[in-house]
């Protein structure tokens, strides 16, 4: 039930964003050409950095020494690792990570994992730490 409510409020979250900054996120495509990730920013400020984040293979592990980051999955499938579990994602899929959680992905789909990715608060690419795991 908690699920449901959080991914309910994520829903409306979009739908709230849609509107507000006139941004259809289905329209939002990668380019034709790109190694592994493309991430494409939507908005910032003090409070939050919010993006569309294309993988091709897989993000690394990794965390954020001051950012709470929540993802939720619009196409593609993948496994998700956070700290010590995993877990297959795909679209209508949230997550949330807390700072210093370590977390990757590798994608499982034929065709790219494409997230929406908020980052509160506002993400300036200086706290994302890569780790080594066995």
């Amino acid at each position: 039930m908690q699920k449901l409510l959080i991914i309910s409020l994520i829903l409306q979250l979009i739908i709230a964003f849609k509107v507000s900054a006139s941004t259809n996120l289905n329209t939002i495509k990668a380019p034709k050409s790109y190694d592994n990730i493309h991430v494409h920013a939507l908005s910032s400020n003090k409070h939050a950095s919010e993006f569309i984040i294309f993988i091709k293979n897989e993000v690394k592990p990794h965390y954020h020494e001051n950012h709470t980051e929540l993802i939720f999955v619009l196409e593609g499938e993948g496994i998700f690792f956070l700290d010590d579990t995993k877990q297959m994602i795909r679209p209508r899929d949230f997550i949330r990570i807390e700072e210093k959680q370590i977390h990757s992905v590798q994608v499982t789909s034929n065709i790219p994992l494409k997230v929406l990715s908020v980052q509160t608060p506002e993400f300036l690419g200086k706290d994302r730490v890569f780790v080594q795991t066995q």
